[in-house]
């Protein structure tokens, strides 16, 4: 990018403001061009948006105000004193989504491949505490090939302002990052710690060492998608909660999110006019969820029929799938649901079922977002790999999230809840204020089968017909210790409701705990598990 030549001076020596005027829009106009129209068509041809189109996608139209666009690097050596473009590769500002405001940085590829310096990391501080300053969320927009190698370490400084902003920020206000380009080495530590990762399919990559090093050091050979890729962090590592196509999209998917969550975490998010009926029945859920608990379904269905319009943001859809963990909305309002699948593994809990719903858990109390946790799960699940694995110590983490939850909790118990899964999925004895139930409950420590086998094990191997005798047993401990009444009568359920009437039971309790208060104990901070 050029810079703009200053003004001549009128007659006497002082330019008019006129002039100083046409100067400025001179150089606002070379602003939003950007360095050059050979840039903008290789950022067009690599299918990738430029930061401003971005922007624009994002944000309410005409809402964006620009913070330090002159800013210029002023480090010299390898030829950077000859390069020296306005914006120094990012721009950064604040506009509004739906009428809500929000601060915005976008990387700009096209200038040093988006990549950070001094000036550049500057401006990414500044945005971060003025949004933490105002109460506003946080929008990353990146797409930058890591620190700038010709400033040194000045530039890894400038990573390190950021870490530890998002941390300051971290349950202050939502942040959220959205891969559209490269992301390696230390700056991909930035998103892994916002409140969630958006990825775009073909564009975004995500990897600490790149496939060379990785090749160099271990012999593997793999893509840069195969080692960062959007399906790789969706599916595999979990650092990605959302993936999409397109930029459109996916941008299109930030502004529903943002409808979701609340300015910061000392208000609530936006209630929406409900048009769905409180009182709505659901008879169909007699028939999705089948009565036999060894049956699988979709919990997703059960979901759609409770929640307003069937309307719900699933977040980590693709990792993880044994539990499902989604944004919705009841009679306006914005929840979060924690709810076992049992389409997947029969619903049991494993590392990464607890990893994914402990997160989502301390993201909704974070934002006072209240938290529905819908059972039907079988368990942990055994074997020697989850348990050398730290299954104790995951597991662990939901635990201590649910614990440690002051926002209204209500728990549904569709089905089977054993063992210790029953008591980490928010039951009532760590701290659910209300837990109901279907007609179809099995609340237990482990399954009849199991029980009996464990129970009366030495009856069942001295009798004349073991089988006989073990189904005997099996129908006596289900009618006596699992019956669908047996919770409710020790107050361990508050209710056993129709089925049909789940969404006006939610909506209700809901309503009732909305103005509801918990205080911590006083401490710098828990030291959960790890």
């Amino acid at each position: 990018m050029s810079v703009a030549p200053h003004t001549e001076p009128a007659e006497g020596g002082v330019a008019t403001f006129r002039a100083r005027v046409a100067e400025l829009r001179a150089v606002r106009e070379e602003l939003v061009r950007g360095p050059d129209d050979r840039a903008t068509a290789a950022q067009h041809a690599r299918g990738k948006l430029t930061a401003r189109e971005r922007i624009e996608l994002l944000l309410d139209a005409g809402s964006f105000s620009e913070v330090e666009p002159l800013r210029r690097h002023r480090a010299t050596g390898f030829g950077l004193e000859a390069r020296k473009p306005y914006t120094d590769g990012v721009i950064t500002g604040w506009g509004t989504v739906d009428g809500r405001t929000v601060f915005v940085y976008a990387h700009d590829f096209r200038i040093f491949g988006g990549a950070l310096g001094e000036a550049h990391a500057a401006k990414i501080h500044k945005i971060m505490d003025l949004a933490l300053a105002a109460g506003a969320p946080l929008i990353s927009l990146n797409d930058g090939a890591g620190a700038r190698i010709q400033e040194g370490v000045s530039a890894l400084a400038g990573y390190g302002g950021i870490f530890r902003r998002n941390t300051r920020a971290s349950g202050v206000i939502p942040q959220i990052s959205v891969m559209l380009g490269p992301c390696a080495g230390g700056a991909a530590y930035s998103p892994a710690l916002t409140d969630f990762v958006f990825m775009v399919r073909n564009t975004a990559q995500m990897f600490i060492t790149g496939p060379d090093v990785v090749k160099a050091v271990t012999g593997e050979e793999i893509t840069r998608d195969g080692l960062g890729g959007a399906d790789v962090h969706a599916q595999t590592s979990g650092v990605a909660h959302f993936v999409y196509d397109d930029e459109e999209t996916c941008l299109a998917e930030v502004r529903y999110l943002l409808s979701l969550l609340p300015q910061h975490n000392r208000e609530h998010p936006p209630r929406v006019i409900c048009t769905d009926p409180v009182d709505r029945r659901s008879d169909v859920l007699l028939d999705l969820v089948p009565a036999e608990s060894n049956r699988s379904y979709d919990m997703r269905t059960v979901i759609e029929e409770i929640v307003d319009d069937g309307e719900y943001l699933e977040v980590h859809e693709r990792w993880a799938t044994n539990v499902v963990c989604a944004l919705t909305r009841l009679d306006g309002e914005a929840v979060g649901i924690v709810a076992s699948q049992p389409a997947v593994l029969a619903g049991v809990l494993d590392i990464a079922a607890a990893e994914k719903a402990a997160r989502f858990v301390q993201m909704c109390d974070a934002f006072n977002i209240p938290l529905v946790t819908l059972l039907d799960v079988p368990g942990f699940l055994p074997g020697v790999a989850q348990e050398h694995g730290g299954i104790i110590r995951h597991g662990a983490k939901l635990l201590y999230a649910y614990c440690n939850a002051t926002v209204p909790r209500v728990s549904l118990v569709l089905r089977k809840a054993y063992g210790g899964a029953y008591i980490v999925m928010d039951s009532q004895s760590i701290g659910a204020d209300l837990t109901y139930a279907w007609p179809t409950n099995e609340i237990a420590v482990m399954g009849a089968e199991g029980a009996a086998n464990v129970v009366f094990r030495r009856q069942i191997a001295a009798a004349d017909d073991p089988a006989a005798l073990r189904s005997r047993l099996v129908k006596e401990y289900r009618a006596e210790l699992m019956h669908p009444y047996y919770a409710a009568e020790r107050g361990l359920i508050d209710a056993v409701i129709d089925p049909a009437e789940t969404r006006e039971v939610l909506v209700a309790a809901l309503a009732m705990l909305r103005t509801k208060h918990a205080d911590l104990p006083s401490r710098k901070h828990g030291n959960p598990p790890q």
